[in-house]
């Protein structure tokens, strides 16, 4: 049981470091390609089908795109794709670093979720720790709110959104394979900015403008943003059949490591030292969150074994 929550633990790590090379691709796209955060959007879980599907009929045949909770995997592919639209429209406007480090309230809404939702137990250290997260996030939004106003408030709502999609992966149980459901929901997810594509396109919004790769070169990196999303969320969904949410959301914050590299390097966005506080302090505070419950999985284990 042990080393089954550990190779959980090792998948979400790994997945957590490939997503900000998919953001880092949505940024590029909005900023030095002409595309839209919508545009890209749609792409996105498009390509990620096109990834997918294939995968599906070499493991086990057509009968694996039956899956039993089809419905719920839609609409969890529906809500990925509108916290999807969410980032890609931050990033679009604001540094990586900035909006992964005010998305990292995510970690304490999914830890808070799960104890409400699926009665796993959060002692008062940690709920003390999810108040102390929010309190280094409100550091980062500060200043950036004050530049990019009400967008710096969109990793907010992206980071909402997305608990409920993990929180899903959850709650959807074994019934469906990890690649039953990353292929079902591509479809959600494409469905749903299919239409939002076209509704936003309509009202003229600009943000939502309708156009295609302008280059083999932008088609080839919307390729491999699909495929980014379809096998990195497969290791997502494995890992939280393997461990439990509270245990598993913190190291999200392995995104920083990536994100900050990806976007120094490529768009020469680096964190002012306020904004570095207020990453130590997520970061911290999701530390304490894994520390406690490694203590509380080790006094059960040490009772059990009495």
């Amino acid at each position: 049981m042990e080393g089954s929550v550990m190779q959980g633990v090792a998948l979400m790590a790994a997945a957590m470091l490939m997503l900000p090379c998919m953001d880092a691709i949505a940024k590029y796209m909005a900023n030095y390609a002409g595309m839209s955060p919508g545009q890209v959007t749609f792409y996105r879980f498009f390509f990620q089908i096109l990834c997918t599907v294939p995968l599906i009929f070499t493991a086990a045949g057509a009968a694996m795109l039956r899956p039993k909770r089809p419905w719920m995997n839609l609409l969890r592919g529906a809500i990925h794709g509108a916290a999807s639209l969410l980032f890609f429209a931050a990033v679009k406007y604001m540094p990586l670093a900035d909006v992964f480090a005010i998305y990292f309230v995510e970690p304490f809404i999914l830890t808070a979720m799960s104890a409400v939702f699926l009665g796993e137990r959060v002692g008062w250290r940690r709920w003390l720790a999810i108040m102390v997260g929010f309190g280094g996030a409100l550091i980062v939004i500060q200043p950036s709110f004050i530049v990019f106003g009400w967008t710096a408030l969109l990793p907010v709502a992206c980071a909402f959104l997305y608990s409920i999609y993990l929180f899903m992966n959850r709650a959807l149980g074994t019934a469906d394979s990890p690649l039953t459901m990353q292929t079902i929901a591509g479809f959600g997810g494409t469905l749903f900015m299919g239409a939002a594509l076209l509704a936003g396109s309509s009202a003229g919004i600009a943000d939502f403008a309708i156009s295609l790769p302008p280059s083999l070169f932008t088609l080839a990196l919307l390729v491999i943003l699909g495929a980014l999303s379809g096998y990195a969320h497969m290791l997502v969904v494995r890992a939280f059949r393997m461990a439990p949410l509270s245990l598993l959301a913190p190291f999200q914050y392995f995104e920083i490591i990536s994100a900050t590299v990806l976007g120094y390097a490529i768009f020469g966005d680096f964190p002012t030292p306020s904004k570095w506080l207020g990453i130590a302090i997520i970061v911290a505070s999701g530390l304490f969150i894994i520390w406690r419950e490694h203590r509380s999985r080790q006094a059960a284990a040490d009772i059990a074994f009495e």
